[in-house]
């Protein structure tokens, strides 16, 4: 199932990041698309802060360096594979060990893998930019424990103080 969020500002984008980051329980893959400053980063930056990746640490985009790791109460690994050319194969950039652990990898540029690369259980989040500030995020889940997590993550945005976050599924 797909679900839509509309985010309107770099601020909210970071805030549902989050939000998602603090409800996550379990070992996540999670696919980020969007083109250049479509706010995956500012999203990914979020995600670090709700799995309690310290506040000292600078969360950037590992452009050049593939993949950077952060300590929080889950290890959170973020990996940007735009420098690449598509059909790259994961187990060579040291992505498949990090698949089937309890760990969270959110991978920027999903795409350039090709879509059997991924596990079954991974979350897809693709970024529409809107205008300046204004982003469409859609949610994929694949498997049960992923579309739980959406729901229950989607459930408390629309409740808190994002009520006019305008929500679809």
């Amino acid at each position: 199932m797909k679900w839509d969020i509309i985010t309107h500002s770099p601020e909210e984008t970071r805030e549902f990041g989050r939000a998602l980051g603090q409800r996550i329980r379990f070992g996540l893959t999670i696919r980020l698309n969007g083109d250049l400053g479509s706010g995956k980063t500012c999203l990914v930056q979020g995600l670090a802060r709700g799995l309690a990746v310290p506040e000292g640490y600078d969360i950037t985009s590992p452009t050049y360096t593939l993949i950077n790791e952060y300590p929080g109460r889950m290890p959170f690994y973020h990996a940007d594979l735009y420098r690449l050319e598509a059909g790259v194969d994961a187990e060579s950039l040291g992505l498949g060990e990090l698949f089937d652990t309890q760990s969270v990898l959110a991978v920027e540029w999903e795409e350039r893998l090709d879509e059997s690369e991924w596990p079954e259980i991974s979350l897809k989040i693709e970024l529409l930019t809107r205008d300046d500030e204004t982003r469409r995020v859609r949610l994929i889940g694949y498997g049960l424990e992923t579309d739980n997590l959406i729901r229950e993550t989607l459930e408390n945005w629309k409740s808190g103080r994002f009520q006019n976050a305008g929500i679809s599924a």
